[in-house]
């Protein structure tokens, strides 16, 4: 190594000169990110994969429903003419003008609120149940078949039995919408728990786990990925079960509008009402798909 060079400097003080070949330069380091163009091209890229072909298939319906409804024989209104009819219903869907001249929206919400019940009745009964008949093989021996017997009734046959024992529209309907949801949750629930490996029923007797702490501690965890899925199957059976159920039962609810707009010939307005049906079911089955995927870290059966 170079030795440094002692020099006296003023009244004795001393100062270190280091030698020019000793200096160096320090690279600063280059920033190693990458540019903002490559890390939002895979987030454009995957929006682009998902959203074109949606679009340009929705585009291509409405092309050829505007072909095929614009002659004087057709009895249905072609997309032109369903926006010029009903374009307050979809521009405005939370106008308030009335008890029964609302938008679309608060309807949707009052059906919501009706299926949040009697779907969450459903889902609490029919995982217990489920529960049961998955680890008790009397149990389903005796409940399997009156359960098979049971979820063949069409929904609106079980409308008249409910509304003459609450005499209601209300609770009707909720019934009406529990015992439509109740079945698949019921069935995958027991497909589920029939299928823990047997390796974990082993850890729970070493643990000595109680039949509750089983329940929740290995039972649940291992059966969500079918659980999951009957309560996707449960929540669309649910959504048709309400609109079909208020077209009888009256209020203001999406279903009753329907039948009204259809008492009053309003074609465009029935349309506009499916479209909104059709997009809530959708949005319904992906929340409680996205539930099912963080609960179940993915693994939920389709």
């Amino acid at each position: 190594m170079a030795q440094a060079a002692l020099k006296d400097v003023g009244a004795g003080a001393k100062v270190v000169a280091l030698p020019a070949a000793s200096a160096g330069v320090v690279a600063l380091p280059q920033a190693t990110g990458k540019p903002l163009r490559e890390r939002l091209a895979p987030l454009v890229k995957s929006v682009l994969v998902n959203l074109v072909p949606p679009l340009i298939t929705v585009a291509l319906i409405l092309l050829f429903w505007q072909i095929a409804a614009s002659g004087p024989q057709s009895s249905l209104p072609p997309p032109t003419k369903i926006w010029a009819e009903a374009k307050d219903l979809i521009t405005e869907p939370f106008f308030w003008a009335g008890s029964q001249d609302i938008g679309l929206g608060w309807r949707i919400l009052v059906s919501l609120q009706r299926v949040a019940i009697g779907f969450g009745l459903a889902a609490i009964v029919g995982i217990l149940l489920g529960a049961l008949v998955g680890q008790s093989v009397w149990a389903m021996r005796g409940l399997d078949p009156v359960f098979q017997v049971l979820r063949t009734v069409p929904p609106l046959a079980w409308l008249p039995l409910s509304l003459a024992a609450f005499r209601d529209s209300q609770p009707s309907a909720i019934f009406v919408i529990f015992i439509t949801a109740i079945w698949p949750v019921i069935i995958n629930t027991a497909v589920g728990i029939r299928n823990i490996p047997q390796d974990y029923r082993n850890v729970a007797k070493v643990l000595r786990l109680n039949q509750v702490e089983f329940f929740f501690k290995v039972m649940v965890p291992s059966a969500a990925p079918y659980i999951f899925t009957g309560l996707r199957i449960g929540v669309g059976l649910s959504w048709l079960a309400i609109v079909a159920a208020e077209m009888l039962t009256g209020g203001v609810g999406i279903g009753f509008f329907i039948w009204d707009a259809w008492n009053s010939s309003r074609l465009s307005d029935i349309i506009v009402a499916l479209v909104y049906i059709g997009v809530v079911g959708f949005v319904l089955d992906r929340l409680v798909a996205f539930v099912g995927t963080i609960v179940t870290r993915g693994t939920v059966v389709n």
